[in-house]
């Protein structure tokens, strides 16, 4: 079932509100355009008339699903966010200022979804629907479903308009498809992924390079890391810390010499408004989101304790053990994301954290 809410108004705002200047709307305007006039190629600096782009958001209520809502919703783009429960989610979009119509659909219907998307015609498709980051989430079957079949509907959805009329798919990859592998995480690595939510995703993956292979799709798949900030589901690290500010109970924590690329989620949702722009340019279609810079959990305890007001006595290393799914990763190439957009995640783990705490008393978990 599709149940909709009124369509929101555009309001053209120039520039993300955590971006820099040099991210602006015509970006996205000019990808509206170039589904319009068949031929023509992406340029981020070309003068344009605005034109609203059209985004479908699916997962928009998610931890990272709702700040990449809000980023595409201030740099202008007239959005749908199909979500499980408006109820649920409109008083998330509405605390974050995000301006879409809310739609009741499951995305696994694949007729209802397809009605969707025929009804909007979408310029962009975001994908950050998915199902088993949750440690509690361990069915294999909805993992399969919600994590390669829901991409395989979108592609073949896509694939059957003619090139001028095809949206472009914007899809959140994750580490975890490396999985047992060494050395550094470049997109050229050959993964190995050791559990069913890697396996899927990578899956996912391969698929939509297939598809761009063939030519029928533009698509870049952004591959997440340690994604943190407000919003995460309880028992993720950040959360665990922020738990136990204001009480002197001591914080079970592992030992935290496993390292990890920490980026901050408003950065992650600024790349993504930044690599809508760059989907139909002929780009690589795998892109590691990630800083490039690797940070023990440890170090990140340590950095976050001080700002959190949380005493280093009261930190339990060793107390806990590694999960059997932790990854151990040498450095994550960022090489591609920044040559492609000149661009990479750059807030500090610090002021991360800082923004966290400023934007925290807004946000829920994910339902």
């Amino acid at each position: 079932m599709v149940t909709s809410g009124p369509v929101p108004r555009c309001k053209g705002r120039s520039v993300l509100k955590s971006g820099e200047a040099s991210c602006k709307l015509d970006c996205l305007e000019h990808r509206a355009r170039s589904f319009e006039t068949a031929g023509k190629s992406a340029s981020m600096n070309q003068p344009s008339q605005p034109s609203p782009t059209r985004v479908v958001v699916l997962g928009a209520s998610g931890f990272i699903g709702r700040w990449v809502a809000a980023a595409f919703s201030d740099a202008g783009a007239v959005l749908w966010c199909p979500v499980r429960s408006p109820e649920t989610a409109q008083p998330i979009f509405d605390q974050l200022g995000i301006r879409a119509s809310v739609l009741q659909i499951d995305l696994l219907d694949r007729p209802s979804l397809w009605q969707l998307l025929g009804e909007v015609r979408p310029h962009l498709v975001v994908n950050l629907a998915g199902y088993g980051v949750d440690p509690r989430e361990r069915d294999a079957a909805l993992t399969r479903a919600m994590n390669l079949e829901l991409v395989e509907a979108l592609i073949d959805w896509i694939a059957r308009h003619s090139a001028a009329d095809r949206a472009a798919l914007l899809h959140a990859g994750s580490a975890l498809e490396y999985g047992a592998v060494g050395g550094d995480l470049r997109e050229e690595t050959v993964p190995n992924p050791t559990t069913v939510y890697g396996q899927s995703k990578l899956a996912a993956t391969r698929a939509i390079a297939a598809a761009v292979e063939r030519g029928e799709l533009q698509a870049i798949v952004a591959r997440l890391f340690t994604v943190y900030g407000a919003g995460e589901h309880p028992g993720r690290l950040l959360p665990s810390l922020l738990a136990g500010v204001g009480n002197t109970q001591r914080i079970p924590l592992t030992d935290g010499h496993q390292k990890r690329d920490f980026t901050y989620v408003g950065d992650v949702a600024e790349g993504f408004v930044r690599l809508a722009a760059m989907c139909e340019a002929g780009t690589h279609p795998v892109m590691n989101l990630s800083t490039g810079v690797l940070t023990s959990v440890r170090g990140f305890i340590e950095q976050a304790a001080p700002i959190l007001g949380i005493a280093t006595d009261r930190l339990g290393f060793g107390d806990l053990g590694l999960r059997a799914e932790e990854m151990e990763h040498s450095e994550v190439s960022n090489r591609r994301l920044t040559e492609t957009l000149g661009w990479q995640p750059a807030t500090s783990i610090p002021e991360g954290i800082l923004r966290t705490l400023k934007a925290g008393t807004r946000h829920t978990a994910p339902a």
